[in-house]
């Protein structure tokens, strides 16, 4: 399949921290019945829900502590939830080269779910995602545009829209 074969675009307004929540626990949804590593890129501004949507997508897996954005540490591990989950967020990082020193790659490729903020910061060392999830103001809640860039995207995507998202 060429690049834009496996490019989906999904489109859903969110109202409220409630309803990216909800996106959230969707996306672990249909994550936890994939046997594949799976990288997400969470995409926005600051304050338009990218922590929200991760809390999500813990909940959904079973996480019942506090979900917080690892703005300082760069990775909050959630190693005890089946996939292991990784939260990134990447703000504050100064040259993409700097994911080396933490030995980015062990990260990938494996079956876990990396939840990538701030993806734009690691170019050139981060693996391409197989979800973009970008938020962006609208009215008075969120547009979310889901999009796909590999198979695994696609496949993701397709049961995300199926199971009303």
């Amino acid at each position: 399949m060429t690049k834009d074969e496996l490019r989906d675009v999904y489109r859903m307004f969110l109202a409220d921290d409630s309803a990216t929540e909800s996106l959230g626990r969707s996306l672990a949804e249909v994550v936890k019945g994939c046997h594949k590593g799976v990288t997400v890129f969470l995409q926005g501004n600051l304050g338009m829900g990218k922590t929200t949507l991760s809390r999500g997508v813990m909940r959904g897996m079973g996480h019942d502590g506090a979900v917080k954005s690892p703005t300082y540490t760069i990775v909050e591990p959630y190693e005890h939830l089946e996939p292991v989950v990784y939260h990134f967020d990447l703000y504050r990082l100064g040259d993409p080269e700097e994911l080396e020193y933490l030995g980015i790659r062990d990260y990938f490729g494996k079956r876990s779910l990396c939840l990538i903020e701030w993806a734009e910061k690691g170019q050139g060392i981060l693996p391409s995602p197989d979800l973009r999830f970008l938020l962006e103001l609208k009215d008075e809640g969120r547009q979310a545009t889901l999009t796909s860039e590999t198979s695994l995207g696609k496949e993701l995507l397709e049961s995300l829209r199926a199971s009303g998202g």
